[in-house]
Parts: C-alpha cells; sequence; structure tokens
C-alpha cells in the first residue's frame, strides 16, 4: 500500500501545484517581454533584410518602408507593456497561504497571460515581418502599392493588440487571497 501511495504522491497534477505561484508568475512575465522581443527581432530580421535588399534597386524606399521596422518593434513594447502590467498583479502573501487554491489561481492567471501575449507577439512580429517585406519588395517595383500593403500590414500588427488585449482579460483574474491582519 505504501507504494501506490508513493505513485499517488509523484504525478503531474502533485507536482504543479507544489511549485509555487511566484515561479508560475515570473515565468509568464518572462514569457511576455521574452518572446515579444523574440517575435520583433524575427519581423526586423526579415523586413530589414528585405529592405536592403530591394533598396539596392530603389534607393528610394529606405526611408518609407521604415515603417515596417517600427511596426515589428511595436512588438516588443506591446510585450514591456503587458509584463509591467503583470508584475503590478504580484501581491506577497503569508507562507501559510502561498499553496491557497486563490494564490495558485492567481500564479496560473499570470502564467496564460504570459504565455498568451508572448506567443500573440511572436506570431504579430512573423506576420508584420513578411508582410513589410513584401511591402518593401513590391514597392522597390511598383510605388503605387505601398499604401495598400501598407493597410494590410497594419491589420497584421492589429494580431498583437488582440494578444495584449487578451492577456490584460486573463490577468483579470489573478487576485491573491487577502493578508490577515
Amino acid at each position: 500500500m505504501a507504494g501506490t501511495s508513493m505513485v499517488a504522491d509523484s504525478s503531474w497534477s502533485t507536482s504543479l501545484v507544489r511549485i509555487s505561484p511566484y515561479t508560475f508568475s515570473a515565468i509568464g512575465i518572462a514569457i511576455a517581454i521574452g518572446v515579444s522581443v523574440l517575435g520583433a527581432a524575427w519581423g526586423i530580421y526579415i523586413t530589414g533584410s528585405s529592405l536592403i535588399g530591394a533598396a539596392i534597386k530603389a534607393p528610394r524606399i529606405t526611408s518609407k518602408n521604415l515603417i515596417s521596422v517600427i511596426f515589428c518593434e511595436a512588438v516588443a513594447i506591446y510585450g514591456v507593456i503587458v509584463a509591467i502590467i503583470l508584475q503590478t498583479k504580484l501581491e506577497s502573501v503569508p507562507s501559510s497561504q502561498i499553496y491557497a487554491p486563490e494564490s495558485l489561481r492567481a500564479g496560473y492567471a499570470i502564467f496564460a497571460s504570459g504565455i498568451i501575449v508572448g506567443f500573440a507577439n511572436l506570431v504579430c512580429g512573423l506576420c508584420v515581418g513578411i508582410i513589410g517585406s513584401s511591402c518593401a519588395l513590391s514597392d522597390a517595383q511598383n510605388s503605387s502599392l505601398f499604401v495598400k500593403i501598407l493597410v494590410i500590414e497594419i491589420f497584421g500588427s492589429a494580431l498583437g493588440l488582440f494578444g495584449v488585449i487578451v492577456g490584460i482579460i486573463m490577468s483579470a483574474q489573478a487576485t491573491w487571497p487577502a493578508k490577515s491582519v
């Protein structure tokens, strides 16, 4: 009988409940900012390399197409903003209430919010980078296409805003237990 209780105590669900909610919160905050910056960097890499290549054929596109790089950088700023918001959600609780259901829910909510924002911004950065790349290449061929593709790029940038909104809504669930006086 002792062996079966040991197996039941070592399940994944038991292991996850034993991890501090502050650890989940910190990982969520780190993912929000880290993966958002990764998405921005990847988008800037994609856009920048195409912009430099296309500028060889048509140097006039360089300054005009820097807006695509700015859109990619906005993705990193989204992650920083949400990380600051999530950081303000952290509150200290007495050690007797760290593993209370309300504490666990708050930690999981901040963790989920960070994952949602981080990966939404990763996809947004890639989307804006790819569209910015095609915007630079198209503008080098035909300057009348710039505004049309820029509108599509704005819609791609909205993906990151949707992630930020969902992340803020998710983080509203993060309420820590009240301190006993």
